[in-house]
């Protein structure tokens, strides 16, 4: 697709998903404020919560909950709940399992039914019968840290194609975990191939949930929304991430994303049945919820958005075009996914796990004259890995 055809298309998708306008005033190019605000005020009186339910699960929950990823902060977490967010996601890794340490600490002061949670196991271990041990083994840690028996969704984590969709032993590991009462319901969760994966998951006939990487910045953008309305269709629920691609359009972080538009843009599509930013203060709290009672795009917003869809960012696709043109195979997806952890994120912990997973700690581009990969979006592809692939030679124990 063009860059003007992409504008176009934008441009009109934002004006056939935001229906009337209720004369919201333009959130423009704010950056977001770390300044606290009252945990009382992100709820407000005068509008009604928009709540969607999840697929077959029957789950009902507002448009926009919490992706609890980045923050470490229980009072922040309650002050969500308490401003009507009840969907809460985490996965086994997040800063070395704190995250669910942390969240099993403040759930166990309130009803089990007040809230619902989900978390995120990865299978490291290959499509084997110790495969599926190794994974529910995980899975088993990650309940005790929430001090939980059961959580309510329960997603094999980063999967990328439709082979690992089907697996058959992660499709057995995720109906033990199911049969054993360890989760009401299963899912994946994907931030590349999202189309395949979102199929592949309707063909299984096993995954009640996708959670998928989703945005404005996607080139792919049609053929994701596509997917996802052909999987509401057949009862599964769909859950959205990566929604502020990156939250920054540069690694200074100058120029900040609308992210208030960029989340709207994504739950105006009645197919998602929310989404899970993650935030850290207390005023990103009351931005994000305020989307929980008002959808609807300005007109600004809407030209924000497609204007910035055409500006290069800190998000990465996940494509993979770039690899077929490197002769070294390198994994560059990886590394500049853990490049937007990094600026745009600012979250070293999640951008050090994906370069171990990568596996090295040596410049991988070293013995290149020029580098012959190339990015779809532009990106300077060498110079954007050897910045960030010195996160891996960064202590863990000074991440913790």
């Amino acid at each position: 697709m063009h860059s003007t055809e992409r504008r176009s298309f934008l441009k009109n998708s934002f004006v056939l998903a935001s229906g009337a306008l209720l004369g919201v005033p333009a959130h423009g190019q704010e950056k977001r404020s770390s300044g606290k605000a009252e945990p009382g005020q992100p709820k407000p009186a005068d509008k009604k919560q928009i709540i969607r339910t999840l697929g077959r699960t029957g789950l009902r929950m507002p448009v926009v909950s919490m992706g609890v990823m980045n923050s470490g902060n229980p009072a922040l977490v309650r002050a969500a709940l308490e401003a009507g967010m009840t969907h809460f996601d985490t996965a086994h890794g997040y800063q070395k399992g704190r995250n669910e340490e942390m969240l099993g600490n403040v759930f166990k002061d309130y009803p089990r039914d007040a809230f619902t949670i989900a978390t995120k196991v990865q299978s490291e271990s290959g499509d084997s019968p110790a495969a599926v041990l190794d994974w529910l083994s995980k899975v088993d840690v990650s309940l005790k840290r929430l001090q939980m028996d059961s959580v309510d969704i329960l997603y094999l984590h980063s999967v990328g194609s439709r082979e690992r969709a089907l697996a058959p032993a992660m499709l057995e590991a995720l109906q033990k975990a199911k049969e054993s009462g360890r989760t009401r319901f299963v899912g994946l969760s994907t931030h590349s191939n999202e189309p395949e994966v979102l199929d592949a998951a309707v063909e299984s006939g096993v995954y009640d949930v996708v959670l998928t990487a989703v945005n404005f910045k996607q080139d792919h953008y049609p053929s994701v929304k596509a997917a996802i309305a052909r999987a509401a269709k057949a009862g599964v629920g769909i859950v959205a991430m990566k929604t502020m691609a990156g939250g920054y359009y540069d690694r200074a972080k100058t120029l900040p994303i609308n992210c208030k538009a960029a989340l709207k843009f994504i739950v105006q599509d009645p197919h998602v049945t929310t989404a899970i930013p993650g935030f850290t203060t207390f005023d990103q709290l009351a931005e994000n919820n305020s989307v929980n009672y008002d959808i609807t795009l300005t007109e600004e917003e809407r030209d924000s958005l497609a204007a910035g869809s055409l500006e290069g960012g800190l998000y990465c696709q996940q494509c993979s075009h770039c690899v077929s043109g490197c002769k070294n195979n390198v994994p560059i997806p990886s590394y500049m996914r853990a490049y937007m952890y990094t600026y745009g994120y600012r979250n070293l912990g999640l951008a050090h796990a994906v370069l171990s997973e990568i596996g090295t700690k040596q410049d991988p581009c070293l013995d290149c004259a020029s580098c012959t990969a190339e990015c779809v979006k532009g990106f300077p592809v060498r110079d954007r890995i050897a910045d960030v692939r010195r996160v891996s030679e960064i202590p863990e124990e000074m991440l913790a």
